[in-house]
């Protein structure tokens, strides 16, 4: 299919159209609904494509718990906790020995939480203590198949490991849990058999999305797709999505022409400043783009 930006349909445009109606009522009512928490910089894994250079022993202590529930109870008095998602971030959030105290806090604040993690060090004793300190959402790292994915996270064990992880949130039922995969040309080939692969152990939400180069994946060109590969990428979306059987999107920002509509479940729209909010390591509350890119900044 011949794709250009200037060969929009009529009802991407119509849909566009009211996609910037809603976002201006969204601007008026501004209502914070996603807080990203960088609990810590540590990880346990050395991975290429790393955007924040994450290392085991980081230049910069995890952020104190006490610190971060002080922006929780300023929150509270202005909005209501049970309707604002905390995502614990880092690095990886089992890094810190007191992830389970961590959940217990933000949970018992009224404020649902889930994790974003590679899944290395998450054992089914630890997953379980998770569950009982709120644990309401996770999302689990898997890029490719075992030689593709340990190449990429620098680690022979990471592969079981994640998928160890995979299995033990789709046991739980009432989990909100996707697997996401960052798509670059070593695992680019092999999206069908990794879809159908991620099907069979259950799995039916699926996020994939590109490098942004920035932190490790700056330098390195095996990370980037080319022009062909994106779009290629594109259509396996589409098709995917057609099929009906895995709910796949495509997780990244930014105005994708006629795939608009067609490879995630929204329409393009800038959200900086609107619903979604950080807490960085060093204390800045910051208001960004699902991208990461801070629009403006506030130290505790």
């Amino acid at each position: 299919m011949d794709r250009r930006i200037d060969k929009l349909t009529l009802r991407q445009r119509m849909g566009l159209g009211i996609e910037r109606t809603l976002r201006k009522n969204r601007a008026a009512e501004h209502p914070l609904r996603q807080l990203f928490w960088e609990s810590t910089l540590r990880c346990n894994l050395s991975c290429r494509h790393c955007g924040s250079d994450c290392r085991k022993e980081a230049r910069h202590p995890d952020m104190p718990l006490l610190d971060f529930l002080k922006v929780l109870d300023c929150i509270s008095c202005h909005t209501d906790p049970h309707k604002v998602f905390v995502i614990v971030s880092g690095g990886e959030p089992l890094m810190r020995p007191d992830l389970e105290l961590c959940g217990r806090e933000i949970y018992g604040r009224g404020f649902p939480w889930g994790m974003v993690s590679n899944g290395l060090a998450l054992t089914e004793k630890r997953f379980d203590a998770l569950l009982r300190s709120g644990l309401h959402s996770m999302t689990v790292s898997v890029d490719g198949f075992e030689a593709e994915h340990n190449w990429m996270r620098g680690n022979t064990q990471s592969f079981a490991r994640a998928v160890e992880a995979v299995k033990m949130a789709l046991a739980v039922p009432d989990m909100a849990f996707d697997v996401v995969t960052c798509v670059n040309r070593s695992n680019y080939a092999q999206l069908r058999p990794l879809r159908d692969y991620l099907y069979g152990i259950g799995l039916r939400r699926w996020r994939v999305f590109t490098v942004f180069p920035a932190g490790r994946a700056a330098a390195d060109a095996e990370m980037m797709l080319d022009g062909e590969q994106t779009r290629g990428l594109m259509e396996f979306i589409v098709e995917t999505r057609k099929e009906g059987r895995m709910n796949l999107s495509f997780s990244c920002e930014g105005f994708l022409g006629t795939y608009e509509g067609e490879v995630r479940e929204h329409l393009f729209s800038c959200e900086a400043g609107l619903s979604i909010a950080s807490v960085l390591i060093d204390g800045c509350v910051c208001l960004h783009e699902h991208t990461g890119q801070l629009s403006s900044g506030q130290y505790l």
